[in-house]
């Protein structure tokens, strides 16, 4: 850690590979991204690490037929190879860490960067000499479970030592373990005080935590699961004691490493120590004849030759003891009472936390949802007292559903309103800049516009079916689609209507934009050309006409752009259906022509003035209304 006035960033700002990044940097934003999936995904194989670990307990085990300990080769492969990956997933961050701790502190100035050409070497010691940097990363994967299955096992149970090797496998286990969950802890501390979360949702909160008591549980279990042999190893040596011509070595198998092939030959005491059934029945049929204590379930499970059944029961036995931490029964031997205290303060350590955590997790989501049901309780009384149409009360309850699936019961506005300014604007550009962008007429325009644009727009819901506004109305805002589809109808003569389809990135309300580019200005709002209904459900950003004039009149330059006119022009509704009506009248001009020209051979060719068709007649009063003056003729004056 660095001391107080160093400008060495401390390690807890930086063993979160990369959190703080420069705001509106697109690179680095991709690169803070896929660290933070990458410190998820890095959280979940710790706690696969905190699985695979007491698995090495169940390498242990007592032969059946010969009633010696043994430990089981294929098994120990498998957990070895487990393990083996766990540590090469934690050597891989301790690399990203070393590569990235440089690159993840921000720099203020370009001397500052000339001037600590050294910086990198002193950001990367600052990781090697934090409290919960490299050296405990180094420690949790070195080898030690490894070793000790591999080598110091088979070589004391060579020498008869059963019941020592359990104690080394517990020590062992215990020194690199709790470092481990340790080291899971802070990380898991630093990437939520990095992120504000972990998984983004409720439901990852709650998984985590369940996975948090499940991995308590199997670590607890895996402990009894080794306690429980070295007292069924103790009842075995005691009966060898007491049997003429038995030695320590007879409780430990010939082959102390077994892969289930054929046992080697035996002597004669150890056939003898095999075929003894009083032992047998002392130490292995029932757990009545010898004071198993809290292990009494352990006697048919250490002879048990399933791998899955022999995992799974003390998994089972760890999540019953620590959510009913009353039912445990004990002798009077201190390592097992110490034990089961340890057993039953942890209970209650994870049943007021992680349990805890849990409630409150589920409470906040049905909190919610109760929120929303009163308030819809509240509607419906007071829509009844009022009154209202049945199909008002659908469509208003239609709207509340909607809202609350979209933001799940959250104010945006009122979380955002206690915020500083600066800050509220910031997350107004990060929210909304990018949308704003992709709007076809805000293409050409400049940051400064765009911002400016950004802190005045509003968000709105529109349920389908809903009218948005209609002909003739004052237009109080223009509309930009962001997602869903608006549906645009104009009548034109004698109830014919024509229907245009707005989209993502479309836009309405171009009527308003006219308005407000005119030099002499005039109060009236002007009207819709058209009416507008939400075919779906409709997402979409409103800038009122108050906003609207502000920014036309002190950005005027950007709006009377030619690039700006031909987007305006192209993708306002209006035009298009102007556009639409004076192209095929135009197509049936011509094909009445070539239909003339085939035909003259019979009739003399007439003036075209005098030979419209009835289809070409209603053609003409659309086009002449629509252009006659065609839409927004004023549009982009100076």
């Amino acid at each position: 850690m660095a001391g107080e006035g160093s400008s060495m960033p401390s390690h807890d700002e930086e063993t979160v590979v990369a959190s703080t990044f420069r705001r509106r940097n697109p690179s680095s934003d991709r690169q803070a991204k896929w660290l933070h999936e990458w410190n998820r995904i890095f959280l979940l194989i710790c706690a696969a690490g905190l699985v695979v670990d007491p698995l090495f307990f169940y390498a242990l085990s007592i032969s059946s037929t010969c009633m010696c300990l043994f430990v089981d080769g294929w098994f120990a492969v498998t957990v070895t190879a487990l393990r083996c990956m766990t540590d090469a997933v934690h050597l891989l961050n301790m690399c990203l860490q070393l590569a990235m701790t440089y690159d993840a502190t921000p720099r203020s100035s370009v001397e500052e960067k000339d001037a600590s050409a050294g910086r990198p070497m002193a950001h990367s010691q600052s990781y090697l000499r934090a409290k919960t940097g490299f050296l405990l990363d180094l420690f949790i994967i070195l080898p030690v479970p490894q070793v000790v299955l591999w080598v110091v096992a088979p070589a004391m149970l060579c020498q008869g030592m059963t019941s020592t090797v359990m104690t080394v496998f517990l020590i062992s286990f215990l020194s690199q373990y709790l470092p481990k969950v340790y080291h899971s802890v802070c990380f898991l501390r630093r990437l939520q005080n990095s992120l504000g979360y972990i998984f983004g949702n409720i439901w990852g909160g709650i998984a985590l935590n369940l996975i948090a008591y499940f991995v308590a549980s199997h670590a607890a279990g895996a402990c009894w699961y080794l306690l429980g042999i070295q007292r069924a190893t103790e009842c075995l040596k005691q009966q060898c004691v007491a049997t003429d011509g038995c030695r320590n070595r007879t409780v430990a198998c010939v082959d102390p490493m077994y892969y289930g092939t054929t046992r080697a030959a035996m002597d004669g005491e150890r056939l003898a120590w095999a075929k003894n059934l009083h032992v047998r029945s002392m130490c292995l049929d029932s757990s009545d004849n010898f004071e198993y204590g809290s292990y009494k379930w352990i006697v048919n499970l250490v002879t048990n030759p399933n791998r899955l059944e022999k995992v799974l029961f003390p998994i089972f036995w760890g999540l019953m003891t620590l959510s009913t931490f009353g039912t445990i029964e004990s002798t009077t031997e201190w390592v097992e009472i110490t034990f089961n205290i340890i057993i039953v303060t942890s209970a209650l350590l994870l049943v007021t936390t992680l349990i805890g955590n849990i409630k409150v997790f589920l409470h906040a989501t049905t909190s919610k949802k109760q929120a929303l049901h009163s308030k819809m309780r509240s509607l419906d009384r007071w829509m009844r007292r009022r009154s209202l149409p049945f199909e008002i009360r659908r469509r208003v309850r239609q709207y509340e559903r909607q809202r609350w699936a979209a933001t799940r019961g959250v104010d945006e506005s009122e979380m955002a309103r206690r915020l500083p300014e600066g800050m509220r604007r910031d997350i107004k550009y990060h929210l909304c800049l990018d949308l704003v962008r992709q709007v076809p007429l805000f293409q050409h325009m400049d940051e400064l516009v765009l911002e400016n644009i950004c802190d005045r727009v509003k968000s709105l819901l529109i349920p389908k079916g809903e009218t948005v506004i209609r002909e003739g109305d004052p237009v109080p805002r223009m509309l930009f689609v962001v997602r869903g589809h608006l549906q645009s109808s104009q009548v034109l003569r004698d109830g014919v209507k024509s229907y245009c389809m707005l989209g993502p990135g479309n836009f309405s309300g171009d009527e308003l934009l006219s308005w407000c580019l005119i030099r002499k200005f005039v109060e009236r709002l002007p009207p819709s050309s058209s009416t507008l209904v939400a075919a779906e459900s409709t997402e979409a950003f409103g800038l009122d006409a108050d906003d609207l004039k502000y920014v036309t009149e002190h950005f005027r330059y950007t709006f009377v752009s030619e690039r700006v006119k031909r987007s305006a022009r192209y993708y306002s509704p209006g035009w298009r259906t102007w556009a639409a009506v004076a192209i095929q009248l135009a197509w049936w001009r011509y094909k009445h022509r070539l239909t003339l020209t085939s035909l003259s051979f019979i009739r003399p060719r007439r003036p075209p003035s005098r030979c419209s068709s009835m289809e070409e007649d209603k053609l003409r009063l659309y086009t002449a209304l629509l252009t006659s003056p065609k839409p927004n003729r004023d549009d982009f004056t100076v």
